[in-house]
């Protein structure tokens, strides 16, 4: 009887956010035969996280659940351990294990600054915004200053500042216009959820005339 992993995205309102962990699920099954890997999310999708648990438990004795998710804030906490406990107890006897949530990758920092354009800094005229979802979980939103100190750190930009795209602060509008009041000619925008991905991905670089546009 085989092993299965249920990985267990966010999810995402578009579907191009959805297709990735549905295409990762299937790389990981492709190389792992010996498994039987399935895929659920949290919100936004059809099989959602108590159906993708009940659907795993066919036809295996263990079950270990893989959080595809990089801030550990309610849905890891919380929403996640609830329903395994549920399913501990309609199914008694399978075994269910939860490792770690992605969390953020140090190791990723040095690949992602070679990717992009942050390997090359002009820390006199060049700032950097760390731009995160937001979340009502402070340590979840210390994951993204966390990043942000290891960004300033590994580079030499001398700005390196964090914003929130919603429910907390400080918001990117006033990080874009409190670096252009310190002399930015240049803003370099970066999300932090591409930041810790291996793909490649574009980040928004905003130069003078952009920046009056904020001010």
């Amino acid at each position: 009887m085989k092993d299965t992993i249920l990985l267990v995205g966010h999810g995402s309102r578009g579907p191009d956010g959805n297709r990735e962990t549905e295409q990762f699920a299937r790389r990981w099954q492709e190389r792992r035969p010996d498994l039987d890997v399935r895929l659920c999310h949290i919100e936004f999708a059809n099989v959602l996280l108590e159906k993708g648990l009940e659907w795993a438990t066919h036809d295996t004795g263990r079950i270990i659940v893989v959080p595809l998710i990089i801030n550990a804030a309610d849905h890891v906490k919380t929403e996640i351990p609830e329903e395994i406990a549920k399913a501990r107890n309609r199914y008694p006897n399978v075994e269910f294990i939860c490792v770690p949530h992605l969390g953020i990758p140090e190791r990723r920092l040095d690949g992602a600054m070679r990717e992009r354009e942050l390997d090359m800094p002009d820390p006199v005229t060049i700032g950097v915004i760390l731009l995160g979802r937001g979340s009502s979980d402070r340590m979840a939103n210390g994951d993204v200053a966390r990043m942000a100190s290891w960004l300033f750190e590994a580079s030499e930009h001398d700005l390196v500042d964090i914003a929130f795209i919603g429910i907390t602060h400080p918001r990117l509008e006033r990080l874009v216009q409190r670096q252009a009041r310190l002399g930015m000619m240049r803003i370099i925008i970066q999300p932090y959820q591409c930041l810790v991905r291996r793909r490649r991905s574009s980040s928004n670089s905003f130069n003078r005339a952009s920046i009056r546009e904020f001010s």
